[in-house]
């Protein structure tokens, strides 16, 4: 079975519950699926993945600066590995996760990996750049969340068919 990982920083637990819902997503979808967060990462599984996806809260309009410096100092290579972002925020109005979300992008392109979501390509709800959340995830931040993992899962089949 493919693995996926889910990689995250959360503060308040509203990105750790769409990661955890991510992952859900991806199990359904038929992969094995490994939540962490930056502070706790099993190493050997991130390696041995497809996928890696990794989510942040939205600080000032960008990633916060723990996920930055995993970004940039992360001791496993990700080359050929498939990536897609996630990012919360505190509230719907607030702004950014398009920066956040794109902040991920640039430092999964840098470190060689293949950009996925689904868009809107693969139906409701679109995913665009990745999944985002205000506060919390429910009702159709939840529903996206867990379509996201979906969506990386069926591409990881589809690319790395056993």
């Amino acid at each position: 079975m493919q693995k996926i990982a889910v990689i995250y920083h959360s503060e308040t637990g509203n990105t750790r519950a769409m990661a955890e819902l991510i992952a859900q997503g991806a199990r359904e979808a038929g992969c094995e699926a490994q939540t962490m967060p930056v502070d706790a990462l099993d190493l050997p599984y991130i390696t041995d993945a497809k996928a890696v996806l990794f989510g942040s809260p939205t600080y000032y309009g960008t990633t916060s600066w723990q996920m930055k410096k995993l970004m940039d100092t992360i001791p496993v290579k990700l080359v050929g590995k498939l990536g897609a972002p996630f990012a919360s925020a505190a509230w719907q109005g607030g702004g950014g996760y398009e920066f956040t979300e794109m902040t991920l992008i640039a430092g999964m392109l840098i470190r060689g990996m293949l950009i996925y979501t689904g868009g809107v390509s693969t139906g409701q709800p679109p995913t665009h750049f990745g999944a985002v959340s205000a506060g919390s995830p429910k009702g159709f931040d939840a529903d996206r969340c867990v379509k996201l993992g979906a969506n990386i899962a069926k591409k990881v089949q589809e690319l790395w068919a056993e």
